[in-house]
């Protein structure tokens, strides 16, 4: 069932465009905004897509690959 316009509350998530190591490319890809920001910036979410990553690979049964790039979705690029 389609939930109502304005439940889902705003800045719960942020999203990520992942390129890995083959150049193939992963759009969006939630992270919870809790883990980031402070000190580390947006370098936690790293680990976090790495554990998503890792739980695929291990329900599909391939291997899963590095991430080569990381990159806020809809950020300037400096």
């Amino acid at each position: 069932m389609a939930k109502k316009p304005g439940t889902n509350p705003k800045g719960e998530f942020a999203f990520f465009n992942v390129v890995y190591e083959d150049d193939s490319q992963r759009s969006n890809r939630r992270v919870p905004t809790e883990l980031l920001g402070g000190l580390d910036g947006d370098e936690p979410a790293r680990g976090f897509i790495m554990e998503q990553d890792r739980e695929i690979a291990e329900k599909s049964g391939r291997p899963p690959l590095e991430i080569k790039r990381l990159e806020r979705a809809g950020a300037k690029k400096k």
